[in-house]
């Protein structure tokens, strides 16, 4: 186990990480972090309290005079080094990442791990970049400008299913903009957001500027989501846990940021490179083994290309290498526990009443028989209004549906309550423009589907939540702006004065 999770011996003293330093939870309960690979506990911990909560958002409130009236320089200087410093613990996180999750270790190690060393070299750029307008005269003889300033302590709340990317599309943001936070991880998925906080520290960032609570979503996500003195939540998650978010924020009218859930259409038309749309749609379907908001989920083919498509598709699955994710040629890892392959696995079950299951739809037996493995899976012959087109199943499941018209084909894609993701196969710049533009997402890409770069938003429409993270975009979410109004004039009394209370 020890080469599994080389970082264990960090958490000792405790997996709260609360004004530089690691703590025990003081719930009185605790909580196992369970490889999903093999359905063995790796690491168990003290689960926080309302109190520990408390003191977190405490420690926030404490570190943010101080951070917040840092220059941006300062701010940026320390994120370059924490990028540094993340850089040299690449493998560490990698591995954390890969057991926690049961992701394939050449996923953290190519996408997780580098794609947060990214982010966190961008935001060290950007945080210099903050600005309000330029001052001018609109009233009179008076000058105006706009200030953009940090919000104070956010209370961030991230998934199970990229908890290392979601904690840092959280807090560097918040805190290149001169935010401070406490993030809340996932029960499940503890180990990296420790890891990236204790990075932030042996980089330089001051203690408080960055607090990790680990407890449930109904005792600590819910208090601090309450906070008085939390300023600002952002939350991402299932579109059910994001209302009594954004119910309980209400309560303290505090500023939200919701990213929720996604049911992303893939739509494929009849001139699409037939090959490129396979093994797109299989990529996009499987990558973290479905378990991504913005996974190709409903594929809809324009009726001269679907049998083929469906046909090849299944083939191209079938090759799929599902296994341990620390083997080296693992394609498909599991699910993040057997609670939520048994979920996967009903949603299929009761699909077989109603459409065709064309591979897949099975548990693996042999060596993986312990762990929450679900092998990929393709269903055809949906009705659009059916349970698998219209629900987030959140596993390795694609279902492909015909289409005749490019009318149909649109109103298809748009037809859930969703809006978080989609993408058009095209050779067409005309389909491709036209399918930019009807489609309501907050992404939308061209003969591809999945990548994501720092200096572009990430973020819904519709019941897929508000807000961006990523980008300069997201400092709109976690600053606010100030008018500020110079008199230019040495007069006591103005015109307006005397029009209003009179000239005597």
């Amino acid at each position: 186990m020890q080469d599994r999770f080389p970082a264990q011996e960090r958490f000792t003293d405790g997996a709260q990480y609360i004004a530089g330093r690691l703590t025990h939870g003081t719930s009185g309960r605790t909580h196992a972090v369970v490889d999903p690979a093999t359905g063995e506990e790796v690491f168990t911990y003290a689960l926080a309290s309302t109190a520990d909560v408390d003191a977190a958002v405490a420690a926030a409130r404490a570190a943010f005079p101080g951070w917040a009236g840092a220059t941006p320089g300062e701010r940026s200087d320390a994120l370059h080094r924490f990028a540094a410093v993340l850089a040299d613990r690449a493998e560490e996180f990698a591995r954390a990442e890969s057991l926690q999750c049961g992701k394939p270790l050449k996923l953290t190690r190519e996408f997780d791990v580098p794609g947060t060393i990214d982010n966190t070299a961008f935001f060290a750029g950007a945080a210099r970049h903050l600005q309000g307008q330029s001052a001018g005269e609109y009233s009179g003889d008076h000058t105006s400008y706009v200030r953009r300033e940090p919000i104070g302590v956010v209370g961030s709340i991230a998934p199970w299913n990229y908890p290392l990317q979601m904690a840092a599309w959280k807090i560097l943001p918040a805190i290149a903009a001169g935010n401070t936070i406490v993030l809340k991880p996932a029960e499940l998925t503890p180990l990296t957001s420790l890891l990236f906080a204790q990075a932030a520290t042996d980089a330089g960032i001051p203690d408080g500027v960055i607090n990790i609570v680990n407890g449930t979503g109904r005792e600590a996500g819910e208090h601090l989501v309450g906070h008085p003195d939390v300023a600002m939540t952002s939350f991402t998650g299932s579109t059910g846990v994001g209302k009594r978010v954004a119910e309980v924020a209400t309560a303290t009218v505090k500023r939200l940021h919701l990213e929720l859930g996604g049911k992303a259409p893939f739509v494929v038309f009849d001139d699409a490179d037939l090959e490129a749309a396979v093994h797109g749609a299989v990529a996009g379907a499987l990558i973290n083994t479905g378990q991504d908001c913005t996974a190709a989920t409903r594929v809809y083919v324009q009726r001269p290309l679907y049998e083929a498509f469906v046909e090849r598709t299944a083939a191209l699955m079938e090759t799929v290498r599902v296994g341990d994710p620390f083997a080296p040629g693992t394609d498909l890892g599991p699910l993040i526990s057997h609670v939520q392959r048994d979920r996967v696995a009903a949603f299929v079950d009761r699909a077989r009443g109603y459409a065709r299951v064309v591979t897949g739809g099975e548990t693996p037996l042999g060596e993986l028989k312990n762990g929450a493995y679900y092998l990929p899976t393709l269903i055809a012959d949906a009705a659009q209004d059916s349970e698998v087109v219209q629900s987030e199943i959140f596993g390795p499941v694609l279902v492909v549906l015909p289409f005749d018209s490019d009318d149909e084909g649109l109103a298809l894609a748009n037809d859930t309550p969703y809006g978080l993701a989609a993408s058009a196969w095209t050779r067409d710049v005309f389909r491709a423009n036209r399918a930019t533009r009807e489609i309501a997402a907050g992404c939308v890409w061209i003969n591809d589907h999945i990548p994501i770069i720092s200096e572009m938003p990430h973020g819904g429409y519709k019941a897929s939540g508000f807000g961006k993270d990523m980008s300069v975009y997201s400092f709109e979410e976690y600053t606010q702006v100030k008018h500020v109004m110079f008199d230019n004039t040495a007069v006591a009394r103005k015109p307006w004065h005397r029009t209003i209370f009179g000239d005597s």
